[in-house]
C-alpha cells in the first residue's frame, strides 16, 4: 500500500527529538474533536493505563539511534516531519519521532511516534495516534474498524495494544503503548499481531527511560 505523504500533516520538519508548544484544541484526521485536549490539563475521569510496579514516576522518550535491534534510518530513509498528528503538545512534553530498519534497505522501515510527559490520559492520546496512524495508510472506512489486541507490556508495564489493519492474518499491524505519562504507536508493514507485538514490546526498552 502506497505511504501518504508525511507533509500532509502539515507539520514543521522534525527528524530528532523536537519540542513542540501549541494551544487551543485540535480535531484529528476523522474530523472529530481530538479526546485527547483537555485544556485544563487535568486527567479524564476515565481509566488510566495502571503503572508497573517497578515505575517510580512519569517516564521520558528518547531519540534511541537502535530500538529493538533495528536501527535509525538516516538519509533517505529518515524521517523529515512527523506523518501522524500527536495531537496537542504543550510545555514540557517530547515528540520523538524515526524510522527504524535495516540500514541496508531490507524490508519496509518501523515508523515509531510517541510522546512523554502527557498531562491528560495517556490512553486517550494513544487512541488519538491510533486513528492517525490508521489514516496515514489509508485504511477503507468501509471496510470496517480493526479492533486492538491487548499485548503483554513487559518490564515497564502500562498498557500495550495492537491492531491488525488487513483482511488477512498479515498485514499493517499498528501498535500502541500508553502508561503513566507517555503514548507512542508504531507502523509494522507486512507483520502480524504476534510477530509486531513482540518487536514493539523490544522497542519500547530502548526508547522510553
Amino acid at each position: 500500500m502506497k505511504r501518504a505523504s508525511a507533509a500532509r500533516t502539515g507539520l514543521t520538519a522534525v527528524a530528532v527529538v523536537a519540542m513542540l508548544t501549541v494551544s487551543g484544541c485540535r480535531e484529528d484526521a476523522t474530523g472529530l474533536p481530538d479526546p485527547d485536549a483537555s485544556p485544563s490539563g487535568r486527567v479524564s475521569e476515565s481509566a488510566s493505563p495502571t503503572p508497573s510496579a517497578e515505575q517510580s514516576g512519569p517516564r521520558t522518550l528518547v531519540d534511541a539511534p537502535r530500538a529493538g535491534g533495528l536501527d535509525k534510518l538516516t538519509g533517505d530513509r529518515a524521517l523529515t516531519d512527523a506523518p501522524v498528528d500527536p495531537g496537542e503538545m504543550r510545555d514540557g512534553m517530547t515528540l520523538v519521532i524515526g524510522n527504524y530498519g535495516d540500514p541496508g534497505g531490507q524490508g519496509a522501515p518501523v515508523l515509531f511516534e510517541g510522546v512523554d510527559h502527557v498531562p491528560e490520559d495517556t490512553g486517550k492520546r494513544r487512541e488519538h495516534l491510533f486513528r492517525g496512524m490508521i489514516e496515514y495508510i489509508r485504511w477503507d472506512p468501509e471496510l470496517g474498524q480493526p479492533e486492538a489486541q491487548p499485548v503483554e507490556p513487559g518490564p515497564l508495564g502500562g498498557s500495550v495494544e495492537c491492531l491488525l489493519a488487513s483482511l488477512s492474518e498479515e498485514g499493517h499491524v499498528i501498535c500502541g503503548w500508553a502508561d503513566e505519562g507517555t503514548a507512542a504507536v508504531a507502523l509494522f508493514e507486512d507483520s502480524t499481531l504476534a510477530e509486531a507485538g513482540k518487536l514493539f514490546v523490544e522497542m519500547r526498552g530502548d526508547l522510553e527511560r
